[in-house]
C-alpha cells in the first residue's frame, strides 16, 4: 500500500493519510508501508570505473539508488542535491549508488566529476540494472530515485527530479525505522 506524502511535502510533517501517490510538480512521490515493501531488491553491476558494485553487502544500511543520464536536464537539476546530500548522510548508515543509463563512461564520469558525486554508478549500457528493478521502477524514465530500508527492501520512490526536502525526509524516515525482526 502507498502511502501519500502530501502533508509530509507541504508540511514537513509524516505521512497524512494512507492514498495513492502524490504528484508534486513534475515528479511522483510514493513511500511504502513497511508490511508493503516485499523481498529485498537485488542490484549489481560494474561501476564507471571498472568496481564490482553489489547492494546485498551493503543490509544494514539505508540504500539511496539514484537513475540517471548526463543528457538528462532534470538529472542536471538533482545532481548537486544528491551530491549534498550522499556527503551529509556518509557516517549514518546511508549509502548512495547511481545507475547510468545510454552514457559512454567518459560522459558519465565527467558528469559526476562536475557536480561533485562520489559515490559509484552502475554503467547499465546493457539495461541489465534496469531489469533487475522492473518490479519497483514500471515505466519510470529518468531520473528515478528509490530508496531501501536496511532490509534492502523499496521504502520509497520519486519519479522525476528529487528536491532536497523530500530526499532528507524521506531518508530521515527510512533511517529511523527498526530493521524487521529487531525489537
Amino acid at each position: 500500500m502507498a502511502v501519500q506524502l502530501a502533508g509530509f511535502l507541504s508540511a514537513g510533517q509524516g505521512p497524512a493519510a494512507e492514498r495513492s501517490p502524490v504528484a508534486a510538480g513534475n515528479r511522483t512521490v510514493t513511500e511504502y508501508a513497511p508490511e508493503d515493501r516485499g523481498e529485498p531488491v537485488a542490484l549489481s553491476g560494474t561501476g564507471l570505473t571498472g568496481e564490482a558494485i553489489d547492494i546485498a553487502a551493503w543490509r544494514g544500511d539505508v540504500v539511496v539508488i539514484n537513475v540517471w543520464g548526463s543528457w538528462c536536464a532534470p538529472c542536471r537539476e538533482e545532481a548537486p542535491i544528491l551530491a549534498a546530500t550522499s556527503a551529509a548522510y556518509a557516517d549514518q548508515g546511508v549509502r548512495f549508488v547511481g545507475i547510468n543509463v545510454r552514457d559512454n563512461s567518459a560522459a558519465a564520469i565527467a558528469f559526476e566529476e562536475s557536480y561533485g558525486i562520489n559515490y559509484p554508478s552502475i554503467d547499465d549500457s546493457n539495461g541489465k540494472a534496469l531489469l533487475s528493478l522492473a518490479e519497483h521502477l514500471p515505466g519510470a524514465g529518468v531520473p528515478v530515485t528509490l530508496l531501501l530500508d536496511r532490509d534492502g527492501r523499496p521504502a520509497a520512490r520519486v519519479l522525476g527530479a528529487v528536491q532536497e526536502s523530500t530526499l532528507t525526509a524521506l531518508v530521515d524516515t527510512v533511517l529511523a525505522a527498526p530493521i524487521a525482526g529487531s525489537s
